[in-house]
């Protein structure tokens, strides 16, 4: 006999059940539906991560002086200037950690699509790393956010910049992306779909 696991309580259920008999919650396995949804949010993150590398995340401004830095400015200034531990961390939490779980995404996706029954530990393992490092991408933000709430100084404005909303909207997209997954089509297999 198969059973089902609610992801709300964890409670096991029948196969067969559409709503779970402890918590009442919609139970039912629907990959088609959980791949198309986890799809369109990858890909809106992906047209947000676009602007987050053209457009300056922070905006210094000094008398009448405005000037607005990437993503990618800000992490060759502070290379330039001896800072290497914390261009190292920018550059892996701003440009490496979303390209790569963007590829994850596509290649969990991709996978499950294609019904492909081999490597499920790694794609399980894959999964969960995606989910860990979910929120700890906002980190960005809050440093932006920290720097214009802490420096006050009489002639120089620090202003957040369009490319920091675009950013806190691609983690929040990616973050959409693999809760919509649902984890138990990674054990799945393409017969009992």
């Amino acid at each position: 006999m198969e059973y089902l696991k609610c992801l709300y309580c964890e409670a096991t259920n029948h196969k067969n059940a559409r709503y779970c008999g402890r918590c009442g919650q919609y139970i039912a396995l629907e990959a088609k539906k959980s791949l198309h949804k986890s799809l369109a949010y990858l890909l809106a993150a992906i047209i947000f991560y676009i602007p987050a590398n053209i457009y300056p995340v922070l905006l210094t401004s000094k008398f009448a002086n405005a000037q607005g830095s990437t993503i990618l400015e800000g992490v060759v200034a502070m290379w330039q200037s001896g800072d290497y531990p914390v261009a190292i961390i920018i550059f892996t939490a701003s440009i490496f950690i979303p390209l790569a779980k963007f590829g994850v995404l596509f290649y969990l996706n991709y996978t499950l699509a294609r019904c492909q029954t081999q490597n499920i530990a790694k794609r399980v393992m894959l999964y969960r790393l995606i989910e860990l490092t979910g929120p700890w991408s906002l980190i960005d933000v809050f440093v932006v956010l920290i720097l214009v709430a802490l420096i006050h100084f009489k002639n120089i404005a620090i202003i957040p910049g369009i490319g920091v909303s675009s950013f806190a909207l691609m983690v929040v997209l990616t973050i959409l992306s693999a809760n919509v997954l649902d984890p138990r089509l990674l054990g799945e297999e393409c017969e009992k779909r």
